[in-house]
């Protein structure tokens, strides 16, 4: 049995017209965030962390923003087509960990829902994802509210 872990990193600034998703579920918040996607901070670092296990790429590459048909999609769809990609390669998602860097607005309330919806998306037992939140204590562009950073970490496996 093969084992692979891949780590990701994304960070995106805030956007006054923008509506704001984290995980796929759609946070009640003044700002989005900027970006050629829906630039869902945590799923773009997810798929990153999936590519780079499997040593496919990483979502630039795969997904360009120099590509209109990009433009202000679901990152969600983004996740499905990386996924794919990954399950085409032999590889199974053991789990995953995630956290997600802002000072605002307050995410643990939707935590729990964020979990659910990446757990069905990726269809693997709730168990196996554990997304976190978290401040960066008013330090950086975090700490000044300009944006969200977001890291994940996924162990993918191949073979018995």
């Amino acid at each position: 049995m093969e084992q692979r872990v891949g780590i990701g990193y994304d960070s995106h600034r805030f956007s006054e017209s923008r509506a704001l998703y984290i995980g796929g579920v759609k946070i009640p918040y003044k700002f989005g965030l900027e970006g050629h996607s829906d630039a869902d901070v945590l799923i773009h670092a997810l798929i990153d962390a999936l590519l780079g296990a499997a040593a496919l790429g990483d979502i630039g590459t795969l997904f360009p923003d120099t590509e209109e048909k990009y433009q202000n999609i679901r990152s969600s769809i983004l996740l499905e087509e990386a996924l794919k990609r990954v399950h085409n390669d032999g590889w199974n998602i053991e789990n995953i960990d995630a956290t997600v860097i802002a000072e605002e607005p307050q995410l643990m309330p939707f935590i729990q829902e964020i979990n659910e919806n990446l757990s069905k998306i990726i269809d693997i037992n709730l168990n196996k994802i554990n997304v976190k939140a978290t401040t960066n204590e008013g330090m950086g562009f975090i700490g000044r509210k300009e944006g969200i950073a977001a890291l994940a970490v996924a162990l993918l496996k191949r073979g018995e």
